[in-house]
C-alpha cells in the first residue's frame, strides 16, 4: 500500500498549501494551479491531501459517485429513474490522477470490450472523469498535455457532464470535479482557456534558507526510513486539519459576505482589467471560504486582499512595459486602490 506524506508535515509553500485547503473547503472555486520548479514538492503536497478530505454520502454501487440527496437532473440515468429510492454508502472524496499518456479513451470512458466479447453486449466502460466526479482530478505536467485531452477537460469543466459517443453507444453523466494541475513553466506554457479554468494559481519555489531545507530532509529521511511510524507521529495534526476542513464545509453557507466586499471585488478587477466576470465571483468565492477555515462568520478585506494574489495572478493581461511579477501588479494595486485609505 502506497503511504503518501503528511501534509502537515510540509515545510513552507504556505501558498499552496492555502491554496489547496481553500479548494477542499469550496470546490466550486474552480481548482488549483501549482507551477514552480522541480522538486519544490508540488506533487507530494497535492497528493498528501486525499488524506484530509472528508466522506460524502454516495448512491452505493454508482460508477459515477452520484449524491444520493441531489434532484434527479443532477444524477446518472440509471440513479435518476424515477419512483426509485437509492441505497447510500459513505465514500472518502476521490482524488484521481490523470497520467501524461493517458488515451482520449481512458479518460472519457468508452465501450467496455470485455463484455462486448464475453457477452454480445454494448457497455460503457467509465473513465478518469467519471472516478473523479465530486472529488479531485490531478495532472502533473499540466502543461504538457496533449490538445485533445486539453478539449476534452474544458468540455467537461463548462458543462458539468460527460457525454461520449462513439461505437454505438450514447452515454452522458455527471462529471463536476477540482482539477488540480502542476507542472513546471519551463517545460511549455499552459494553453489560456484551461489555464482560466482554475481558480487559484500559486507559484512554488525552493527555500532559500539553510535551516529549512535542513528540516524538510530531515523530516523526508524520517518518513523514508519507516513511513508507518511517520504518519503515527503526525496522526493527530493530520486530524486536526482534517477536523477544521470538515468544520469549514458544513459552516461556508453561513460566512457573511458583505456588500461592500463584492464592490471591493469588482473595483479590484477592474483596475486590473481582467476579462469577464470569472475574477470577481472566484475572488468572493475565496475569500468567503478562508473566513470559513479561520472559523470567522464573515469575509472582510484582509481575507480579500489576503488571497486576491493567488486568484488574480493567472488572469493578468500580459504588458510588455511592465516587467514586475503578477503577484507584485496585484499587490501593488491593491496599495494603490485600499491601503492608503485604510481598511
Amino acid at each position: 500500500m502506497n503511504i503518501a506524506y503528511p501534509f502537515t508535515a510540509i515545510v513552507s509553500q504556505d501558498d499552496m498549501k492555502r491554496a489547496l485547503k481553500i479548494a477542499a473547503v469550496d470546490p466550486g472555486i474552480g481548482g488549483v494551479l501549482v507551477l514552480g520548479e522541480r522538486g519544490t514538492g508540488k506533487s507530494t503536497t497535492i497528493r498528501a491531501l486525499a488524506a484530509l478530505l472528508p466522506k460524502i454520502d454516495v448512491v452505493s454501487g454508482c460508477a459515477y459517485h452520484c449524491d444520493p440527496h441531489s434532484p434527479r437532473p443532477g444524477l446518472c440515468s440509471q440513479c435518476g429513474k424515477p419512483g426509485e429510492t437509492p441505497d447510500s454508502s459513505a465514500l472518502t472524496i476521490p482524488v484521481v490522477d490523470l497520467p501524461l499518456g493517458s488515451t482520449e479513451d481512458r479518460v472519457v470512458g468508452a465501450l467496455d470490450i470485455e463484455r462486448a466479447l464475453v457477452n454480445g453486449e454494448k457497455a460503457f466502460q467509465p473513465g478518469l472523469l467519471a472516478q473523479a466526479n465530486r472529488g479531485f482530478l490531478y495532472v502533473d505536467e499540466v502543461n504538457l498535455l496533449e490538445d485533445h485531452i486539453v478539449d476534452a477537460l474544458l468540455d467537461v469543466a463548462a458543462s458539468g457532464e460527460n457525454v461520449v459517443e462513439r461505437e454505438g453507444l450514447s452515454v452522458r453523466h455527471p462529471a463536476r470535479f477540482v482539477l488540480v494541475g502542476s507542472g513546471n513553466p519551463e517545460e511549455g506554457e499552459l494553453r489560456p482557456q484551461l489555464q482560466d479554468r482554475f481558480g487559484l494559481s500559486v507559484d512554488v519555489r525552493t527555500p532559500s534558507e539553510v535551516a529549512t531545507r535542513v528540516e524538510i530532509i530531515q523530516l523526508r529521511e524520517a518518513f523514508d526510513r519507516d513511513r508507518n511510524a511517520f504518519r503515527k507521529k503526525w496522526a493527530r495534526k493530520e486530524g486536526a486539519l482534517r477536523r477544521k476542513i470538515q468544520s469549514a464545509r458544513s459552516a461556508l453557507d453561513q460566512v457573511d459576505t458583505p456588500a461592500n466586499l463584492l464592490e471591493t471585488a469588482a473595483r479590484l478587477c477592474l483596475a486590473l482589467g481582467t476579462d469577464g466576470l470569472r475574477g470577481e465571483l472566484t475572488l468572493v468565492r475565496s475569500a468567503r471560504a478562508l473566513a470559513a477555515l479561520e472559523g470567522k462568520e464573515t469575509a472582510t478585506l484582509a481575507h480579500l486582499k489576503s488571497i486576491a494574489p493567488s486568484v488574480l495572478r493567472h488572469r493578468l493581461r500580459r504588458d510588455p512595459l511592465d516587467e514586475s511579477s503578477a503577484d507584485s501588479r496585484v499587490q501593488r494595486v491593491i496599495a494603490e486602490l485600499f491601503d492608503h485609505g485604510g481598511d
